[in-house]
């Protein structure tokens, strides 16, 4: 295959080496994603200019902590830099280590090395390095290594200009193996050769390694490989530890003379300090709960004020449209129908940069990794491991790029078992049905002076959704067989003071995202909504006042207005959909108008409040009363008490904890499973969960 004209390189590392900083510091906005051919892996490219005459593709390999995977994304790596005919095969790498770990760091480069592709050393971290009494003489280390050293501050983009000048220079002959694979197993090492015209040894030992889990391998060159191994007693796993010694015994004695210990008595760190209480077993625990109560307190006590803000804005904008644009049917779409619906959305702006500026407080500071080692204990008693708890900790942002992150799970099991019950995590779009509805029915005080009870009530509502999931894992670890095992290996980083920049840039990144993303289905949804619930059967609509007037003789002026308009309402084109489906919906203590923001949320769960929004602005309001006031004051006409008692308020809350309503969650779990088999039972398994847990609720708290 023909190459780019663009030279590639590419940026390989371990995890939480500071890799995909980098490679942003490197390409800046000139970046793209899709997915590596034949796998659903994100590929992250993008361009950069190394001076005013080069320019380059970087790609971004997954992170890696060796050549040997352990599950798709690793399996990536050797495929596209050990097969010299993959299209993606690159001209340099980019090795990115941690410093702070260097030794073991080390291994990873010296596989790569082996592969006789011209690379470049990266130490980054190198700040912190002088923290923990170690010195790095990154000049003698190039010596020794016989490729180029430069040392970065990937997080601050530093070091940058050195980088691109040794890419620029850099030999593009390669020094000597630093594992001497031929010495191991020459016969097996010199056939493949021969058969595959291989030149590197290190290349043909690997495919000797690695050729059962090969991509672009026919399964006729798997046979020619089973008896190259087979005839000259090829013992991977006996080969493989030798290897990792000899790498670990080179490594040591390459970087002898260039990085230098204080071995007097240094005071402990803050990371073993912190450590001792955060990973502890139950101090650690506590940790983490009270972290979650700070944060679910933050989102009620701090957001309060420009909610109420945005809300007033916006029904006074609908209240000004109306009176100062002419009386018609636009009029009506954009005061009763988008003006509404955006503003449902709008409102819960602070609300969610206040929830992601938290979460990535947490994965900056080097704390979310502890929770992921922490919970690990927990998620394997449900069929789960410590790397599921990345997953279902990023469902509380969104459930798709979480299902995408189970990609790290090598163990078939566990992953399916993550997929399936990562949308029962409560994520960022059900926040905004969880605060309007627990403002309505949940007092606004405080207990012990300190604590908010809708704060309290909205954490409950989180860990509602993360017993579900587990308890749901639980079940599928009983129903689902299989004897493959699986380990649990993670890297704990330093602790680090957060980049402000960094979380105001993810709050105003996600908040965007969210608000745009749900807003082009909103908006869509609010207009169709409305024309539904202005319109309806003719003769209905037209004999609409003739009804009122005759039902309710001494009705005059707004009063009889607002009937009429309510009369309307109920026999539009939505409204006979929601009397359609009340008789199923009733026994959960909903009527005809929440069974249409029902329905309408399956395309996207925080549809839901757009959609009250919409219903509730139709039929001639005049005031400036807001959204959440709308709902309070609505009436349940079979028991003149408010519709949203605790028994309903509570019962909504339980069918949004568990539905599955997310069309593109279930597109993105058929994308990862292959089939629609997994996407169907996660659909019918969730709605049924939500309506008798719904059920089950109202049925109880009604009587009370």
């Amino acid at each position: 295959m023909i190459k780019t004209a663009l030279k590639r390189i590419a940026l390989v590392g371990n995890p939480n080496s500071g890799k995909s900083s980098l490679f942003n510091h490197l390409t800046g906005l000139n970046q793209k994603i899709g997915n590596f051919p034949g796998v659903t892996v994100d590929k992250k490219t993008g361009t950069c200019h190394l001076d005013a005459d080069h320019k380059v593709e970087i790609i971004d390999l997954p992170g890696t902590y060796s050549i040997y995977p352990n599950s798709t994304d690793e399996k990536i790596v050797f495929d596209i830099l050990g097969d010299k005919t993959n299209p993606l095969h690159p001209d340099q790498v980019i090795v990115i280590v941690d410093a702070s770990n260097f030794k073991r760091n080390l291994l990873l480069f010296t596989q790569v090395r082996d592969l006789d592709i011209p690379l470049v050393l990266v130490l980054n971290m190198m700040d912190l390095v002088k923290k923990t009494g170690l010195s790095i003489d990154h000049e003698k280390l190039s010596s020794a290594l016989g490729v180029p050293v430069v040392t970065i501050d990937a997080r601050k983009g530093k070091g940058l200009d050195q980088l691109k000048t040794a890419l620029l220079e850099i030999n593009e002959e390669t020094p000597g193996p630093i594992f001497n694979a031929h010495a191991h197993a020459p016969e097996a090492i010199d056939a493949v050769k021969e058969i595959f015209s291989i030149k590197g040894d290190y290349s043909a030992y690997q495919l000797l390694q690695q050729y059962r889990i090969r991509q672009g391998l026919e399964e006729n060159e798997k046979n020619l490989l089973d008896e190259v191994v087979t005839k000259h007693h090829f013992n991977k796993d006996d080969l493989r530890r030798k290897e990792t010694l000899e790498r670990y015994a080179a490594i040591n004695q390459l970087i002898n003379g260039t990085v230098k210990e204080n071995f007097a008595p240094l005071p402990k760190r803050w990371t073993q300090r912190l450590d001792q209480v955060f990973t502890h077993k139950l101090w650690g625990y506590l940790v983490f709960m009270g972290i979650l109560f700070l944060i679910f307190q933050a989102i009620f006590a701090w957001a309060t004020v420009p909610m109420d803000l945005i809300d007033a804005a916006f029904s006074q904008f609908s209240t000004f449209l109306q009176s100062r644009l002419p009386a018609g049917a636009l009029t009506s779409l954009l005061a009763e129908g988008i003006v509404p619906g955006i503003g449902g959305i709008v409102i819960f702006i602070p609300q969610i940069a206040i929830l992601f500026a938290f979460i990535a407080i947490l994965e900056e500071s080097g704390y979310m990794s502890r929770v992921v080692f922490l919970m690990d204990k927990i998620m394997r008693k449900f069929g789960l491991n410590g790397k599921s708890v990345v997953p279902l900790i990023s469902g509380v942002a969104c459930a798709i790029p979480a299902i995408m992150a189970t990609r790290t799970i090598d163990n078939w099991k566990e992953r399916l078992i993550t997929i399936f019950v990562t949308p029962l995590m409560s994520c960022s779009a059900r926040l905004p049905i969880y605060t309007i509805l627990i403002a309505l029915i949940i007092p606004d005080r405080t207990v012990l002076g300190i604590l908010n009870l809708q704060g309290i009530a909205l954490m409950g509502m989180y860990l509602i959704g993360f017993i579900a999931a587990i308890t749901s894992a639980a079940a599928m670890k009983a129903i689902l067989k299989t004897k493959e095992r699986s380990f649990f290996v993670m890297e704990l980083p330093t602790y680090k003071m957060p980049r402000w920049t960094n979380v105001g840039l993810t709050m105003y990144e996600k908040s965007k995202t969210f608000v745009l993303e749900a807003g082009k289905v909103i908006l869509a949804i609010s207009i169709v909504l409305w024309v539904l619930a202005s319109y309806g059967p003719k003769n209905r609509m037209e004999e609409a006042e003739q009804t009122i007037v005759t039902n309710n003789p001494g009705l005059t002026g707004d009063e009889l207005q607002n009937k009429i308009e309510a009369y309307k309402l109920e026999n539009s084109y939505a409204g006979i959909f929601g009397k359609t489906i009340e008789p199923v919906i009733e026994p959960l203590g909903y009527d005809w108008k929440i069974g249409i923001a029902l329905i309408t949320s399956f395309a996207a769960r925080e549809v839901f409040v757009g959609t009250m929004a919409t219903i509730y602005s139709i039929g001639g309001v005049e005031d400036e009363s807001t959204i959440k006031s709308r709902m309070r004051s609505e009436v349940n006409v079979d028991t003149g008490l408010p519709r949203y008692d605790f028994a309903t308020g509570f019962s909504l809350l339980i069918f949004y904890a568990f539905a599955m309503q997310c069309m593109s969650t279930l597109a993105i779990v058929y994308r990862e499973t292959k089939g629609w088999k997994w996407p169907m039972l996660q659909l019918f398994y969730m709605t049924g969960l939500a309506y008798l847990s719904a059920l089950l609720v109202y049925q109880v708290f009604s009587r009370y």
